[in-house]
């Protein structure tokens, strides 16, 4: 049965999303019994859920690196941000590629509304730390 996570969007800064295409009622995670997708307007990451190690909840974003796609300058990561409070990291076994990285992505953080419940899903990591800054 497919699942379906929502992104929880910042209102405010959707004159920065929409670039991005964004479409708020249909982009988010999908999760198939064998299928990863997650889309961000023009962009779309997806990957079979065998590929996927773990996830954790991630806080506390600097509003100026959270939103859009963008990739992170410290590692491979990639992220799909729609606000600066919370989000789920997703672990890659084998690297991901992505239009803006055709070597791909270990990582992927989804600002999704049901934080808790994607990473439960995912298999989350008890011991991951939750209040965890990305970069």
């Amino acid at each position: 049965m497919d699942q379906y996570f929502a992104y929880a969007i910042d209102r405010r800064y959707l004159p920065v999303l929409v670039p991005f295409g964004l479409r708020p009622a249909k982009d988010g995670v999908t999760l198939t019994d064998g299928s990863f997708l997650a889309t961000f307007g023009f962009f779309r990451l997806t990957t079979p859920r065998s590929n996927i190690t773990g996830a954790h909840i991630t806080r506390n974003y600097r509003w100026w690196t959270a939103f859009g796609v963008r990739g992170s300058r410290v590692d491979d990561g990639l992220s799909f941000g729609t606000n600066h409070d919370a989000g789920v990291c997703i672990h890659f076994a084998t690297k991901v590629p992505s239009p803006l990285r055709r070597s791909g992505h270990s990582a992927l953080t989804v600002t999704v509304a049901d934080l808790e419940g994607l990473a439960s899903v995912l298999g989350s990591d008890p011991a991951a730390p939750s209040t965890r800054t990305p970069t």
